[in-house]
């Protein structure tokens, strides 16, 4: 249909690359001579023309020394079709891949069909960008006298702002040259003043029959009635740009963490959170939503549960101990369930009865680390 698109995405496979030593390579037989799988050819490698969804395989290889099987999996949630497979000349010499009797460089090519949906992008030939915002039925469209239904329609507050005029009498132009199969001349400084480019192409829309400026009475798809408005239509080159929102749309619940933070690592490949900086936090205050702040940047990133004494009001002085297992065999074994299984003890004040437990992000805990390393005694006060 109408901007149907294909992405190609290539991927290159090289066993040379895992060992130097090891003899690795492509493979669709296990060591007890069945199939790895049944997606595979001989060789290891998924036939061309085949199609592939998350989890399917790509390649499979086989360690001889130690008869280890991996496979490589098709990671993407979009199906796609195996366009093309090299067998390369890897970094590994001639004579050893012929000593190991296999393949040990390989590229393969898929291809994504994607036809234009809710957020793709798209612009003529004059900066007019913008972004798939409805996608309706062809029977719902409007249609002229003549039963044409118009593959774009573009708002008309696109156009003031930006001035993007020569759309418009590219739009006459190309409606007159189609209905009198001519090629219409686009050369700049061609018209002037006393000779305008929309007298010429409107001379030729009157000629054909049609509206001066180019517009026509539209009726709507969905009852039939004519549309009550001046509605300009024409022949304007449209292209499909290469930001599509399968490419950028991006969610998480839950997912990695950095591990020295405790924050969600960025990285939409990764399947990391997005940032939530300085401007957003700004956002959200002048918007009144303060304590949204609270759900964004700790609970949602990296609430922790830490032990203050109140007495030093230290957060890094108090440490966990174990209850000694004495209650085991012994009556009472639900008090054993009730009774907390660890006690907090602060190693400077000596006692455990002045530990309180406080939420806070896990970066501040962080942050007293470090300062506790350059010397620097953090005191809070609990209240």
């Amino acid at each position: 249909g109408f901007a149907h698109g294909c992405v190609y995405k290539t991927q290159t496979v090289d066993l040379s690359d895992r060992g130097r030593r090891s003899n690795i390579h492509f493979t669709n037989k296990k060591p007890d001579g069945t199939k790895v799988s049944e997606q595979l050819d001989e060789d290891g490698l998924p036939r061309v023309g085949s199609w592939v969804k998350e989890g399917d395989p790509l390649y499979a290889t086989i360690d001889e020394d130690s008869q280890e099987i991996h496979t490589g999996k098709h990671k993407d949630m979009e199906k796609a079709c195996v366009q093309d497979i090299r067998v390369l000349t890897g970094k590994v010499a001639a004579q050893e891949t012929a000593g190991i009797g296999g393949v040990t460089y390989m590229r393969y090519t898929l291809r994504y069909p994607r036809n234009p949906i809710i957020g793709d992008k798209f612009s003529s030939r004059h900066g007019q960008k913008g972004v798939l915002s409805i996608l309706w039925p062809q029977e719902d469209m409007p249609f002229t006298e003549s039963g044409m239904t118009p593959d774009v329609i573009i708002n008309p507050h696109a156009f003031p702002s930006r001035m993007t005029i020569g759309m418009l009498i590219e739009s006459m132009a190309g409606k007159s040259g189609a209905l009198h199969g001519r090629y219409q001349d686009s050369t700049p400084f061609t018209f002037h003043e006393k000779d305008r480019a929309i007298d010429y192409f409107g001379e030729q829309l009157r000629a054909a029959g049609y509206a001066y400026y180019g517009s026509e009475p539209l009726y709507s798809g969905i009852s039939g009635t004519v549309m009550h408005a001046d509605i300009f239509i024409g022949l304007v080159y449209y292209q499909r740009l290469r930001h599509m929102v399968s490419d950028k749309s991006q969610v998480r619940a839950t997912g990695p963490v950095n591990p020295l933070t405790r924050q969600p690592i960025k990285g939409r490949k990764r399947h990391g959170g997005i940032r939530f900086g300085e401007m957003e936090r700004d956002s959200l205050l002048s918007h009144g939503a303060s304590f949204l702040l609270h759900d964004r940047l700790m609970n949602c990133s990296d609430r922790h549960t830490g032990w203050i004494c109140a007495d030093c009001g230290s957060l890094l002085s108090p440490t966990t101990l174990r209850n000694p297992v004495e209650y085991i065999g012994q009556d009472g074994g639900s008090e054993l369930l009730e009774h907390h299984k660890r006690t907090v003890f602060c190693r400077v004040c000596k006692s455990h009865n002045s530990c309180k437990p406080v939420a806070l992000p896990y970066v501040f805990r962080y942050l007293a680390n470090e300062l506790a390393g350059m010397g620097i005694k953090m005191d809070l006060k609990l209240k």
